[in-house]
């Protein structure tokens, strides 16, 4: 036989709950820092919903275009790209190219707007800077209708693209 199978195996179950009740309260500090560091977050975030609220306007534009892209790849100022924390320049972001009277902006959404905006159509919504907040008015797809591909108002929103274009060309041909 070998040496150490013959070492009797020292074991204690006062030793053991020492190391579980240390463990107990390693975890329940780090529930409580958890806690009230996430309390004070939230207290942030409702701070700045108030301030994006307070200088939102409501704006009419027709959606030219929408794709999440990093920060690098936009035509955004170059403030922005500062201003972002340093572990967020590297995400894609749900970016809208629109066109707001005269001029062709490229505007940031919320994510659950970004998924709503129609394509090609125009729309009422509510920006605070470069940050698309809601939809007011225009053609809104319901999660239903996302998932089917068609949305209220898809009628709107597939006259400026080319496939119904190219397809009452044909007809205009062929009569």
């Amino acid at each position: 036989m070998h040496a150490y199978m013959n070492i009797p195996l020292a074991f204690s179950w006062h030793t053991l709950f020492n190391v579980l009740a240390v463990i107990l309260v390693v975890l329940l500090v780090l529930l409580a820092v958890l806690y009230f560091a996430g309390r004070k977050l939230e207290g942030k975030q409702v701070q700045s919903q108030k301030m994006i609220e307070a200088s939102s306007q409501t704006v009419s534009m027709l959606i030219i275009d929408k794709k999440k892209m990093k920060l690098t790849e936009t035509n955004l100022p170059k403030a922005v790209f500062e201003q972002t924390p340093k572990y967020l320049r590297w995400n894609k972001f749900p970016v809208v190219k629109a066109k707001v009277g005269p001029k062709i902006m490229t505007l940031i959404a919320d994510g659950k707007v970004f998924k709503q905006l129609p394509v090609k159509a125009e729309c009422k919504v509510k920006v605070s800077g470069i940050y698309i907040t809601e939809i007011v008015k225009g053609a809104v797809f319901t999660e239903k209708e996302m998932e089917k591909g068609q949305g209220k108002g898809s009628e709107s929103c597939r006259e400026g693209s080319p496939e119904k274009r190219q397809g009452s060309e044909v007809s205009r041909f062929k009569k």
